[in-house]
């Protein structure tokens, strides 16, 4: 089974299109460990799925002249979350929603998990991921001198129980920023790129941006942004894809993969 796709890219671009979210596929041996019903878990997985950004993240790839790299993670973030942090720093824990999910949106018990069955879900699919982002970047520094990550996200209209910060603003686009790696010309390339939808919005209602923890604060040559368009802007209320929709904001991602090729330089 795979587990993570690997799209590749121009050898001379340093851009990086990550889709950690996009998937619903979980590994019957990981659904039979949850102790949700089949019901419950569709809700769930409508409610936490980042659906067909993996969609939009290709039209932007097949948009550019300099077609850029992509990772997506190819099973449903509640086998493993990519993007959390593996240990105590990482505050969604708090509300079981850490690395390795054992709530659900709405608090309920998704699965009990013991430190080895933890550690062997971590083990199996977390640092597998982890390796495979990090060796793409030192690639992709390695070809071109340095990398940017592009993180494409996508968010509900209302917010989710668990969020720590549900009274923030919810604009059609938040753009994720980190201190040491979300300079401003990068800001201020996202807010460029998708000025057409004139709500735009910085670290509200979800921060930060995606870069591996080997790299992460000490590697000057990482430059990373998140994207977190909400979902009203390309699905029905069904929760259907509107395909002009969707090609429209690929069509402004792939401004924003162009400008951080031109501004990394």
């Amino acid at each position: 089974m795979n587990t993570r796709t690997l799209i590749a890219g121009d050898t001379s671009s340093p851009v990086i299109l990550h889709v950690p979210h996009a998937s619903r596929l979980i590994p019957s041996e990981i659904r039979s460990s949850l102790s949700v019903t089949d019901v419950q878990l569709a809700a769930e997985l409508d409610e936490i799925t980042d659906a067909h950004t993996d969609e939009i993240a290709q039209h932007a790839a097949r948009s550019v002249t300099l077609r850029p790299w992509t990772l997506r993670n190819d099973l449903s973030r509640l086998v493993i979350d990519p993007e959390r942090f593996p240990d105590e720093r990482e505050q969604l824990n708090a509300v079981g929603r850490g690395a390795v999910y054992t709530r659900t949106c709405n608090g309920d018990i998704l699965r009990n998990t013991d430190n080895t069955t933890r550690d062997a879900l971590l083990d199996n699919y977390f640092h597998p991921y982890a390796a495979a982002m990090s060796d793409l970047v030192t690639d992709r520094i390695a070809a071109t001198g340095r990398a940017v990550i592009i993180d494409v996200h996508s968010y509900p209209t209302s917010p989710s129980t668990y969020e720590l910060h549900p009274d923030g603003q919810r604009p059609a686009l938040c753009i994720g920023t980190d201190p040491h790696h979300t300079p401003p010309w990068l800001i201020e390339a996202a807010y460029a790129a998708f000025s057409p939808l004139e709500d735009i919005g910085t670290d509200t209602p979800f921060s930060g941006t995606y870069v591996p923890l080997d790299h992460y604060s000490t590697d000057p040559h990482v430059y990373s942004v998140m994207i977190e368009l909400r979902r009203d802007q390309y699905l029905t209320e069904n929760g259907e894809l509107v395909d002009i929709a969707a090609e429209n904001l690929g069509a402004m991602l792939g401004r924003l993969v162009d400008a951080a090729d031109r501004g990394s330089r």
